[in-house]
């Protein structure tokens, strides 16, 4: 059956309660090893070998969407964190990277042919070493090829915002999506639990889009009881950088929108307290406001996401 990221089992539906629990309590198993991080940054040649075969990756798989080079990619760091690669052969990075792409076009898909990618890929290996290798791949990963990835959790956090507006959840879900595929070659990400991930990525996208809503979202995501929140803040300050990265393009593509909607004048329904913030300011969020904020957004650069004195903005809607 073909591997969706978003919801990697199919007896998994609409991310409720206990399936949510489900994927939060076997997301550890998708993982590289804990020590995986540190090793990679104690040797250049580690790194290196990371570096390339990724390159390699997408060098095989760039005739097919990014979930594909995602899903090898994940596979690779898992294999890596337990297997280590011998020096003076860069053939086998090459036959590595053939067979994650190759793993996870057959996940993906129901008919697969590894000639398809051979020749798109210009690299030539018999099909027998190909089985080998893909064999020792599948034992590093314990057989574990549905994996559980940030995409798996988007959806169940996004319903804690509670959006009224199809159009401006589909923007933060894009944006959000945007920044996970960034994130994943970063090295000092790769210690994070996918739902971490999602959810440090949703926060950076709601900051740049809905500023004044900002404040409900990272509660909402902070009280999540599948949340340690420690470890959302250290990841969220991490994330910053990434998503500063086409943050003007992203703001260009919203004013562009054809939604008839202003995505600071959006009510904040994560919390019951929100309606009572809004009649208590009856001024916040007015025209001349929103306005200013528009002209300031592409000026203003992410802070931390630690409560107190963060995010300096001119106006906060409260909870």
């Amino acid at each position: 059956m073909e591997l969706d990221l978003e919801n990697p089992f199919p007896t998994f539906h609409d991310h409720h309660f206990d399936t949510i629990t489900s994927l939060f309590n076997i997301e550890s198993d998708h993982m590289p090893s804990k020590n995986y991080p540190e090793n990679l940054k104690a040797t250049d040649f580690d790194i290196s070998i990371r570096r390339e075969t990724i390159s390699l990756i997408l060098h095989v798989s760039h005739n097919s969407d990014s979930s594909l080079s995602y899903l090898a990619i994940n596979y690779l760091d898992r294999f890596l964190s337990t297997q280590s690669i011998p020096e003076g052969k860069p053939w086998i990075l090459r036959l590595l990277a053939l067979c994650c792409v190759s793993l996870a076009l057959k996940m993906r898909k129901t008919e697969f042919f590894v000639s398809d990618i051979q020749q798109d890929g210009g690299f030539m290996f018999d099909a027998q070493t190909i089985q080998r290798m893909e064999l020792l791949i599948l034992g590093a990963l314990k057989w574990r090829m549905r994996s559980v990835t940030p995409f798996s959790f988007v959806s169940f956090f996004i319903s804690l915002f509670k959006f009224k507006d199809p159009p401006l959840r589909q923007a933060l879900k894009a944006r959000a999506t945007e920044i996970i595929f960034k994130a994943q070659n970063e090295i000092k990400l790769l210690e994070f639990k996918p739902s971490i991930l999602a959810a440090s990525a949703l926060l950076s996208a709601s900051h740049e889009l809905f500023p004044l809503q900002f404040p409900c979202f990272r509660k909402a995501i902070s009280n999540c009881p599948h949340v340690n929140k420690e470890s959302l803040f250290s990841c969220c300050n991490m994330i910053k950088e990434i998503a500063m990265d086409g943050y003007e393009s992203v703001l260009e593509m919203v004013s562009r929108s054809s939604t008839p909607v202003n995505v600071l004048d959006l009510p904040c329904s994560s919390s019951s307290s929100s309606s009572d913030s809004e009649k208590a300011n009856p001024t916040e969020g007015s025209g001349t406001g929103t306005i200013r904020l528009e002209k300031d957004l592409k000026r203003r650069k992410i802070g931390g996401f630690r409560g107190d004195n963060t995010f300096q903005l001119s106006q906060i809607q409260q909870c």
